[in-house]
């Protein structure tokens, strides 16, 4: 019967640290569609940049939606930077203290 070796031993490393780029950009683009009038809007897409990473795009299927009652905004967005060109699916609601919160920005 073979022994244990107890002198081995591992660990995980974690997970990965937030990309402060991808932060950047996703707090600009909660806040150009916090601050949209989806009604002057039209459809028409949003432009965005945001000057700190030198990431741009635009941002289309602008919707806002009220359940449970919490006002909430949903959206597609698109983000060009150095490292590529990125479409993503997102969604941003108004808190109880009347800040916008990103809830949801994942890539599609």
């Amino acid at each position: 019967m073979a022994k244990v070796d107890a002198s081995v031993q591992t660990s995980s490393t974690g997970a990965p640290a937030p990309d402060p780029t991808r932060v950047s950009d996703s707090a600009t683009i909660r806040n150009a569609v916090s601050a949209a009038d989806i009604e002057a809007m039209n459809g028409a897409p949003l432009a965005w940049a945001n000057p700190d990473t030198g990431s741009r795009g635009q941002i289309s299927a602008l919707a806002e939606k009220k359940g449970t009652g919490v006002l909430c905004r949903t959206f597609t967005a698109s983000r060009e930077s150095y490292d590529g060109v990125g479409l993503y699916k997102g969604e941003t609601c108004l808190d109880s203290r009347g800040s916008w919160r990103m809830q949801e920005f994942k890539p599609l």
